[in-house]
């Protein structure tokens, strides 16, 4: 896999605000641009067949931060959840996970939760929302749909000890040029259907008809490497597999590339956890 400088670049706060005027600015002219035909309507009930589901829990241990943050993240979650749940995502229509669910602010209700800066475990307004756009990506790769849009953490936070799934299977999120687009290609709609639950944050990917492959994704060529400026980073491919239901393999296709810092041993104690 190709090398890169993973070391974040300080930019100005002047730089900061231009750039991030710049790409809000192009991020809106593509929605409005006609260029794709997105997602809006909201079914009344639920799609007869399940395709996929997925759950990640609510609440973690985690040092040194204050667990207000964390219910905050869970009040953020029931918000963006409203925005999402039930919406159908029609043949040849694009999912826009931050055209759905809007902007978060204070004045919808928003509350500061955690957010991961510059490897600085922080809070900011509508922190924790990236726990749902992982969890929709996720499921996604366990569907014939096509992830069209997704940015990779720059930060690799947990052990593999403590792992239920390949480091890079998520997709971090920043309103609204850090997007993660979902596209159908099939003939038929599917659903996501999503709620927050007492423990965890659930969901599914339904749709008309019993899903014709089952879907395995597979991590290849991880490695760890100790860089030539101090630290040490992470990095892996997912390969998609298809398969038919008797378990024959159908294709495999490259899902994610993978390069980040490791913010566990030497840079966090071993038995701290962190999360995105």
């Amino acid at each position: 896999m190709r090398g890169e400088d993973l070391r974040y670049k300080k930019r100005s706060d002047f730089r900061l605000k231009c750039g991030a005027a710049y790409y809000t600015m192009l991020r809106y002219g593509l929605w409005l641009s006609g260029k794709y035909k997105f997602a809006e309507t909201t079914g009344k009930e639920r799609l007869p067949e399940l395709q996929t589901s997925h759950k990640t829990p609510l609440l973690r241990k985690l040092k040194d931060v204050d667990m207000r943050y964390q219910y905050n993240k869970i009040r953020n979650l029931e918000l963006a959840v409203q925005r999402l749940d039930k919406i159908l995502l029609p043949p040849g229509r694009t999912l826009s996970y931050w055209k759905c669910i809007g902007k978060p602010t204070y004045r919808k209700g928003y509350l500061d939760g955690i957010v991961l800066h510059a490897g600085m475990v922080g809070h900011g307004c509508g922190g924790g929302l990236c726990q749902l756009s992982n969890l929709i990506y996720w499921m996604t790769l366990h569907t014939p749909l096509e992830v069209t849009e997704r940015h990779r953490h720059g930060y690799d936070v947990f052990p593999d000890s403590n792992r239920t799934q390949p480091f890079g299977s998520g997709a971090t999120c920043y309103y609204p040029y850090g997007d993660l687009m979902i596209y159908n290609p099939t003939n038929r709609p599917f659903q996501l259907c999503l709620w927050v639950g007492d423990e965890y944050l659930e969901g599914e990917w339904r749709s008309l008809e019993p899903p014709e492959h089952t879907y395995r994704i597979v991590e290849k060529d991880h490695e760890m490497r100790s860089e030539w400026w101090g630290g040490f980073s992470s990095h892996n491919r997912l390969y998609k597999q298809v398969l038919t239901p008797d378990g024959r393999l159908v294709s495999e296709t490259l899902a994610a590339e993978n390069h980040a810092m490791m913010m566990y041993s030497p840079f966090l104690p071993e038995k701290a956890e962190a999360e995105v």
